[in-house]
């Protein structure tokens, strides 16, 4: 078997950016050899004018490249953390909620929330009519992640009641 073919299908496999030193030790190859090897794979990728990359920054990893990130976000899911997750909800079920009103109900670290879920398409901003705040509103790229059917603000009204509701049982 060829050397950069095996490195190729560790890096495939890996999925995530890999030391040299790791990747001599999973195919039991001389560093110097994979090294070799490695430049040789990376100017193949870079001649040949695919989709796909190994980038080098902070080990090696196989990539999509940018220019092709719009139909990998098509196909994959977004990752979101819990607390991304957190506002994201707050945001799909008071919309449309002013930035300032958001910040009050989770905290500073909402302003980098916001940003993030912006990048991802999943909610919209637009300058209130004093133009001091947003607000901000989930887009059909969000129902159609969550893979929500119907009227979403009639879901987020009948949500909303239910919520306070609840909250109104408890005290």
């Amino acid at each position: 078997m060829d050397l950069k073919s095996r490195i190729e299908a560790v890096l495939f496999v890996t999925g995530r950016a890999v030391d040299l030193k790791e990747i001599a030790k999973i195919l039991d190859e001389d560093e110097l050899k994979v090294e070799d090897a490695m430049l040789s794979l990376i100017v193949d990728y870079s001649s040949r004018g695919g989709a796909l990359e190994i980038d080098d920054e902070n080990g090696y990893i196989l990539q999509v490249k940018d220019e092709y990130m719009d139909i990998v976000e098509k196909l994959c899911p977004v990752d979101i953390s819990n607390a991304v997750l957190k506002t994201l909800t707050v945001i799909a079920l008071k919309e449309p909620i002013r930035q300032s009103e958001l910040k009050e109900l989770r905290g500073s670290n909402a302003y980098e929330h916001v940003q993030e879920l912006l990048d991802k398409g999943l909610i919209s901003r637009k300058k209130d009519k004093n133009g001091r705040s947003y607000n901000l509103k989930t887009t059909p790229k969000f129902t159609e992640y969550f893979k929500i059917k119907g009227n979403f603000e009639e879901l987020s009204k009948l949500e909303s009641k239910r919520l306070s509701e609840l909250l109104e049982l408890k005290q």
